[in-house]
């Protein structure tokens, strides 16, 4: 049976060939660390890494490539600016679709006299404007938003928040998971001060991969959540002030760096306009589909918005015949479709939703995907919500 992989929210699958070449070609022919061995191998993978560092910089429209700084994921490159920006009686605003990536580092905040407020969104996950100001306090130092939801697909008006922010002296702070490589993301036109970013999901890297831009400024108000040998300055025992070394301790994962290049390079040759453009016509496809065979909700209810505006490739559904967990299990064993089922990390924007605590299936689709699996994938959710 042919397998179908519709989970690309969570990763994206398969990557480019170009991408294991990469990773492959590092570990058998070069292998060497940078910023410590004084040879010629180790400046060419240097100045590899350097490039990298270019091309994100340049996809994000960064401040400078010096400012992009490679951690492991999302989820760490939030907590070193969170735990590493924020100081007891500060106050956050974010919005009522975050993931744990941002509302976990901020519980435990709490503890240490942080505080944040929920922007809350509308029930299809959009976000009205005035619902940050109904948040804003005298100790608001920041907004620390999605660009669009894991859960339902629907994007936040990032550049319309980034006003805001600018207008009230706020810095702001962008979890761009979903939507790097699939959307435009212009941090000097959106007044973004620091942008969180994956390299496994749109930017088509490998796993272990990711990082953070940020502007000097805000740098320079972050304590490094991490410390130790950088290879620069090495008889201080002080962490380094310029950047990116400062928020880079010990060996990075070169292999994973060099991945993500080829990566970007690949989504540099495809272009996103293309791969967004597929993503809509199989979103599009779907969510019609699902309206064709229960147009009154009664047995399927597509979660968050039912047309193509404002959303990604993410769709959540809720089948109201058959258990949810039950109807994940048997589109893979009967069907090869692979979807995740549960709460995917984000009750906040469950509640919101008014899928909590059930949570939905939730269908996401990327470039390699075709019509024809769509189509069975419809097909699929008939028959299994028709049955007994």
């Amino acid at each position: 049976m042919k397998k179908i992989y519709f989970d690309h929210a969570a990763t994206t699958f398969p990557k480019p060939d170009e991408v294991s070449e990469a990773i492959y070609h590092y570990i058998k022919e070069q292998g060497c660390n940078i910023n410590r061995g004084c040879y010629n191998q180790a400046y060419q993978v240097e100045e590899q890494v350097y490039e990298t560092r270019k091309m994100v910089c340049e996809l994000f429209h960064g401040e400078d490539c010096k400012n992009v700084i490679f951690t492991r994921n999302v989820t760490e490159s939030l907590n070193v600016i969170l735990k590493g920006f924020l100081k007891s009686g500060d106050h956050v605003i974010v919005s009522s679709m975050e993931h744990n990536a941002v509302m976990r580092p901020l519980v435990q905040l709490e503890k240490q006299g942080i505080s944040f407020s929920r922007a809350i969104c509308e029930p299809d996950g959009s976000l009205k404007i005035e619902r940050l100001e109904e948040c804003r306090k005298e100790n608001t130092k920041a907004v620390i938003m999605t660009h669009a939801s894991n859960v339902c697909g629907t994007i936040l008006p990032i550049e319309e928040v980034g006003k805001f922010c600018q207008k009230n002296h706020l810095k702001f702070v962008v979890d761009s998971a979903q939507t790097a490589g699939i959307l435009e993301v212009d941090m000097k036109k959106m007044n973004i001060d620091a942008l969180a970013f994956t390299g496994h999901k749109g930017l088509m890297g490998p796993q272990g991969i990711g990082g953070f831009l940020i502007t000097k400024e805000m740098a320079r108000q972050i304590e490094p959540l991490i410390t130790g040998g950088t290879g620069s300055i090495s008889d201080k025992e002080e962490t380094p002030a310029f950047l990116p070394d400062r928020f880079e301790a010990g060996t990075l994962n070169i292999p994973g760096i060099l991945g993500l290049r080829a990566g970007l390079e690949w989504l540099n040759k495809t272009g996103m306009e293309t791969i967004r453009r597929q993503e809509q016509i199989l979103t599009k496809q779907f969510l019609e589909g699902l309206k064709k065979i229960d147009g009154d909700g009664t047995k399927i209810r597509i979660v968050g918005k039912e047309g193509i505006e404002g959303r990604t490739g993410v769709v959540s559904i809720e089948t109201k015949t058959k258990e949810m967990a039950q109807t994940a299990y048997e589109l893979d064993e009967r069907y090869g479709i692979m979807t995740r089922v549960g709460l995917h990390c984000a009750p906040s924007a469950h509640k919101t939703l008014g899928t909590y605590p059930s949570g939905t299936i939730r269908f996401s689709f990327g470039f390699w995907n075709t019509e024809e699996e769509v189509e069975l994938a419809v097909r699929a959710l008939e028959e299994l919500t028709e049955e007994k």
